[in-house]
Parts: C-alpha cells; structure tokens; sequence
C-alpha cells in the first residue's frame, strides 16, 4: 500500500543490473571452472528462478548478499524444464551456453511477463546458421550439435537482445569466427561480453551493431563485477522528479541513461553527477512539463521505462505521446492508470496522455514487471491510499523497493 503526497529526500543505492545478471549466470555453464559475480542483485523472483533452472541442471550455485558463486562442472542434465523455464523469458539464454558445450540442449519455450509474443525464431535460425539441427517438439526446443558449432556471418532481421546475448555466448565455443550483424547495443551486453572476456573469449565490437567472435577451445573461470541496474536508475529519477524533492541515486551510470535523462530534462528537473552518484531534484512549486516519447533500441528511449514515463506524464502540465515499437502489448497500465483518474487514450501503439492536477488513491492490479512500479510511481503522488495486487511482478526486479523508498521519505508498506 502506497499513500501519496510525501516528497521523496535523501539516498537511494542503486542494485547491480538484473538484466545483466540473469545473462551471466547462463554463461557460467560454458565452463567447468567456477565463476565469482560481485554486486549481484539479491532478493528478485527473477534472480531465484534463475539460481533454480542453474540448480537443477546441476550447477552449484552459492549466494551471500550480493555475491554469487557458480560452478556448472556437474551438470546432471541438459533438460530446462517447463516448470522453471515459465517463470521468467530470460531462462531460453540457457539454450546457447548448453548447445556450445555439450553439443546439446533442449529447453523449454519460455513464459514472463505478457507483454508481447517476443518470438525465439530469430534465435533458432541463427543457431542453425551456426550447425545446430533444431526441432520443436511438445513445446520444447531441441538443439543438437553433435560435431560442434561453426562460425558464421549472421544478420538479425531486427534487433533483438536475447538473441545478441544468446548467439554472443555460443559462438564463444564455436569453431572459427561468428559475425552477429544488427546486432542489439545495450550496455548489459558490454558488460556480458566483458565477463566473457575475463572467462577467456575472444569478442570484439559489444555495443556496436557488429559483433565478432572468434570462438575458443575452451573457456575458465573468473570474477566479475555486475554493472548498477539503469532501469532502477530510471525508475528512482523518474519517482524524485513526480513527488518533488532531491535524492541521490547511489552509485549509478549517467552515460546509460542518456536518452531517457534527456527526456527527463525537458519536464523541469535537474540532474547533476557527483562521482558515481545521481543527484535529481525538482521544487515542488515547479510543474512538470509534458514531453513526447518514442521507444526504441538502445542508445534509444528504453522500453522498460515507458510505463514510468507514462505515469510521470499523468501529472504534467499538458498533454505527451508515448509511442511504444518494441513490444505490442505493452499499455496494459493504462486502464489501471486511468482507474487513479488519470486522462490516458490509446490509438494503436500510441497513447496520449493529458495531464490532470491530481490522481487518486485505488486499487490496482499489477501486469507485468514495469507497469506494477508505475502504479506504485503514481501511488506516490496520488491523494489516498494505493494498493498494488500481484506485487510478485514487482518482486521480479525491484530490489527491496519497499525499504529503498520507504528510506527517503515515501509512505510505503507491504502488506
């Protein structure tokens, strides 16, 4: 429950990066040898299932706070199982890793969030182009290479990030050199090339449209510090700049929130770094002001912060236009929204969203993973109490949101 009307001041730590988490606890099962993560978010859904697909192919997976230890020498099996792998979309990244080093993998279709079909053909077609013989067979994806995979020259048809990442760690074993062509440029994928580097790969081009990869014998262990999550960066400005106030976002990267700190200055607030630190204020006094969005691949306006924005825009004076293009379904928020009295109209994949002078406390149900901390974002300001159902969704990437929130000001408790 969220009761509104408190100006958020103080410090927010920002968690290591889930998106780039998940990623690399699947490429520790490219080597026998174990490997170290430092500032591992802790306490995420997501981040449990993982630790639970990892386990029961037979990894040894150790976490303590913020550390995480992996050791895929014991592998039982190379079965990822419907019943794990539905639980989170990011389970499907274990089908690359699997296939590079023991010639084989069959993994379930995944399940998630539904915000879009987020097909896996681009991901099978490519490892096809690399040797691998694939059927799906009873919702199951089965992978076979039995003389190894090759390198090749692969162009995605669009950019996609499951299938940068999952193709970037299977040509790490392949034979020869592998060239991802439109390939996705997030700074997550920087950072798993990174790790793979240290693991002993062979990468050049991450966070550029090209990739090589000139794939290895073998791959060791290594130690690995996760970078800070930028989606929770966002998140945490967007909620400074609706409740008015100044925090400081603890240990966060400026330079990967490009795009959206630019939208953001255009609503009125300010933000300045100081070291590895965000500062983001607004006076109270001061009216947000209305602004357009489009999200796009990065370095473009990111998806996971348009239900954010949207909810930022519900109070600002005017009127904005949020245009989603990378996943279809993605305003199921707005009914929600709209049930807390805000003016939101979706046409297509645009919606307009017209400011209005206050919302209001209700209950609301939560979608999926970025529109359940869009509720709680309009919870903040809105006059009342909010309830947020299905928070599950929340906890998937939302590290401790209560107490973080809770710590500069918000009144906020889980019930």
């Amino acid at each position: 429950m969220v009761t509104g009307g408190q100006p958020l001041n103080g410090t927010i730590p920002i968690s290591g990066a889930k998106n780039a988490a998940l990623k690399m606890m699947c490429a520790a099962l490219l080597t026998d040898q174990s490997v170290y993560f430092e500032n591992a978010p802790n306490s995420l859904r997501d981040m449990n299932s993982q630790t639970e697909l990892l386990e029961y192919l037979g990894c040894a997976v150790k976490r303590e706070g913020h550390l995480m230890a992996i050791n895929a020498g014991p592998i039982d099996t190379l079965t990822a199982p419907y019943d794990i792998v539905r639980k989170m979309r990011g389970s499907i990244l274990v089908l690359g890793p699997l296939l590079a080093r023991f010639g084989e993998a069959k993994v379930s279709l995944p399940g998630g969030c539904a915000i879009g079909t987020r097909p896996v053909d681009m991901h099978i077609k490519a490892l096809e182009e690399m040797g691998a013989e694939v059927e799906i067979d009873e919702g199951y994806i089965h992978a076979k290479a039995p003389k190894g995979l090759h390198g090749a020259k692969i162009l995605f048809p669009k950019v996609s990030v499951g299938a940068t990442e999952n193709l970037m760690m299977a040509a790490t074993l392949a034979k020869g050199e592998t060239t991802l062509a439109n390939a996705a440029r997030e700074p997550e994928i920087v950072d798993l090339a990174a790790c793979l580097i240290k693991m002993g790969a062979k990468i050049r081009g991450a966070g550029t449209d090209t990739i090589r990869i000139e794939g290895v014998r073998k791959l060791d262990g290594a130690h690995h510090f996760i970078l800070p999550d930028r989606i929770e960066t966002g998140t945490y400005m967007v909620a400074a700049a609706m409740t008015g106030g100044s925090v400081r976002l603890q240990n966060a990267r400026i330079e990967h929130l490009s795009a959206a700190i630019g939208h953001l200055s255009q609503t009125g607030i300010d933000i300045d770094q100081d070291g590895q630190d965000i500062l983001v204020s607004r006076d109270p006094n001061t009216p947000l002001k209305a602004i357009d969005i489009m999200t796009e691949p990065h370095p473009g306006f990111p998806t996971d912060l348009q239900a954010q924005f949207m909810a930022m825009l519900t109070i600002a004076e005017g009127a904005g236009l949020v245009t989603e293009t990378i996943f279809e379904n993605r305003f199921m928020h707005v009914p929600e929204l709209n049930r807390m009295g805000a003016n939101i109209t979706v046409q297509g994949n645009s919606a307009i969203v017209r400011g209005v002078e206050k919302l209001k406390g209700a209950e609301v149900m939560a979608t999926d993973l970025r529109a359940s901390v869009a509720l709680v974002l309009a919870g903040l300001v809105a006059e009342g109490d909010t309830t947020v159902n299905r928070i599950y969704h929340l906890e998937r990437g939302y590290e401790n949101i209560v107490g973080k929130l809770g710590d500069v000001g918000a009144q906020i408790r889980k019930a």
